[in-house]
């Protein structure tokens, strides 16, 4: 069997991160194995098993059926697919096809979604679909993510069946990740509400390219979330992602209002989104809408998928931006996927001091005492138990 073995695809890396990946693979719970199936053709003969859910949020209008989930917006006639490739029309009805068959499963330390603030060294049980909504020329995962449910490999687990799972291999969260759970929102959502029922944390890592309405009913069973904000610049999103920048600033206020534990990823690519003025703007732009106390991850780009032929994103550059983020009013800051130069400590946003020292995905002492720096009693945002 083959299951994803964390957020990111280590084919391309060099020595040093295949190193530090494996040293943080050591920690990891493992694998889950699960009944697995052959996956199916998307034909008309298939119907009882890819049409087995009605999608939500869809509207019937003179074009065709109308998906209402997220900003792309697919208008769809009999038999089309929509753009995040697994969402169908049959018999003017939009199904999802990604519903119980998970294409990867597999336990991870939370600290990979990455989530620094949210019950570090517990496990996330972890499930993903085939497809995404975005089409990112770096994506990490573009072997299930560009493309759809009936060309996969995927795992019978139905929502019920997830939640037995979790609870069997001691996991506190379900994290919904790997490629877009928006793309699989009832298979999220059904899971999730079994999830809460059954005393689990729900984790979303996601592109945050949602509309508001899909959103808020999802963040009622939801806990945690990391969002990857890919650039500050329409230009920029639309050319690497094929996306649009607005609705992923207007779920993020979304997330916070509705009491949801968030983190930001920004992933920073050389000649795309290392442009240091854009950064200071994205900064600014977080401290001054509330997000002053939400962990921002730096991530060090390589070169993968379309975008193979540029370089790594120089280090200097990463320590630039913390420093840049730092100086508009962040409090916790991260640089991430940098073998031997990390920066993964939690510090006290009052006195300075490290409250959680972290090594790849291990904690090696956490001091946090009822959510407070135990050197000057200041509280350190998150959720730590």
């Amino acid at each position: 069997m083959f299951f994803k073995t964390g957020e990111m695809n280590i084919s391309n890396c060099d020595e040093a991160k295949r190193e530090f990946l494996k040293k943080c693979f050591a920690f990891s719970a493992g694998l889950v194995f699960l009944p697995s199936r052959v996956s199916l053709p998307g034909t008309s003969d298939d119907i009882p098993d890819i049409y087995k859910k009605v999608a939500l949020f869809q509207d019937e209008t003179a074009r065709g059926i109308m998906c209402r989930i997220c900003p792309n917006e697919c208008v769809l006639k009999e038999g089309e697919i929509s753009k995040c490739n697994n969402r169908k029309v049959y018999k003017s009805k939009l199904y999802t096809m990604a519903f119980g068959n998970p294409c990867a499963v597999n336990i991870d330390p939370v600290e990979k979604k990455p989530l620094y603030h949210f019950l570090p060294g517990s496990r996330a049980f972890s499930i993903a679909t085939a497809g995404c909504n975005l089409v990112c020329l770096n994506c990490q995962n573009w072997s299930i993510s560009q493309t759809s449910p009936d060309k996969t490999r995927n795992y019978e687990l139905q929502p019920e069946q997830a939640v037995d799972e979790c609870i069997k291999s001691k996991c506190s969260s379900i994290a919904y990740t790997y490629s877009e759970p928006i793309t699989f929102y009832e298979y999220t959502f059904e899971t999730a509400t079994l999830a809460r029922k059954a005393g689990i944390k729900n984790i979303f890592k996601s592109n945050g390219y949602i509309y508001e309405e899909p959103l808020r009913k999802l963040c009622t069973v939801l806990d945690a979330a990391n969002i990857d904000l890919k650039a500050f610049s329409e230009s920029t999103y639309l050319k690497l992602s094929g996306g649009k920048l607005q609705p992923v600033l207007n779920g993020l206020k979304v997330f916070k209002e509705m009491g949801i534990w968030l983190e930001i990823t920004n992933l920073v690519v050389p000649s795309w989104t290392d442009n240091l003025d854009e950064i200071k703007k994205m900064c600014g732009w977080l401290a001054a809408n509330g997000f002053a106390n939400t962990p921002l991850h730096f991530s060090r780009f390589y070169p993968l998928y379309k975008l193979d032929q540029l370089p790594p994103t120089p280090v200097d550059l990463l320590m630039k931006a913390a420093e840049i983020a730092s100086g508009e009013g962040l409090k916790y800051i991260y640089v991430g996927n940098v073998p031997g130069n990390e920066t993964a400590d939690t510090k006290c946003p009052s006195c300075g001091k490290i409250v959680l020292k972290r090594e790849g995905y291990r904690i090696l002492f956490n001091n946090i005492s009822d959510g407070k720096c135990p050197s000057c009693g200041k509280k350190v945002d998150g959720v730590w138990n």
